[in-house]
């Protein structure tokens, strides 16, 4: 079973659960023992900040699950999110797309033209933004392929940039 990392559906991995464990035949306090082992990161804060002897059986932790989770997934897994992810200034363009991909990966069902659009819109000025927004993709792949070129031109000019200095310090 897969782990709980608010990325996915909390509803569908609690009915996952249920359904995995009742085959077991387990008792209440064995699926409020087992339940934890499901949840990673944040979930499992949110478990081990629970007070003492708050959950009396299973029903009590899984409404408690779903109550603080709910609450989060809708914050977080809207197209709209994208608009609040822009490239700051002197932020590199591999540092940027993982950023940009982190937040891509927490919205369901997100459509590639918003991916694109949320992309071309959010950039810094300079010559990857220039470029893409001339060319208007349309395919995810296309995009990737410009990110790499313009990625690894940046981390040339970067190299470069640091190899006199360099070579400056071991002579001195």
């Amino acid at each position: 079973m897969d782990l709980y990392n608010r990325m996915t559906d909390l509803r569908h991995h609690l009915s996952n659960f249920k359904s995995r464990i009742y085959l077991t035949d387990a008792s209440d306090g064995t699926r409020c023992k087992i339940f934890p082992t499901t949840l990673t990161n944040t979930a499992m804060k949110w478990f081990d900040n629970l007070p003492p002897r708050s959950v009396t059986c299973f029903d009590d932790l899984a409404r408690g699950f779903l109550t603080q989770f709910f609450i989060q997934k809708d914050k977080i897994k809207h197209v709209p999110s994208l608009l609040g992810v822009k490239q700051e200034v002197g932020e590199s363009l591999g540092d940027y797309m993982k950023r940009f991909i982190k937040v891509c990966l927490g919205i369901q069902n997100l459509p590639t033209e918003a991916v694109i659009m949320g992309l071309v819109n959010s950039l810094r000025k300079g010559p990857f933004s220039q470029s893409i927004s001339k060319r208007h993709p349309t395919s995810l792949y296309k995009v990737q392929e410009q990110i790499e070129k313009y990625i690894n031109m940046e981390e040339t000019v970067q190299l470069r940039e640091h190899a006199p200095r360099q070579h400056n310090q071991h002579q001195a």
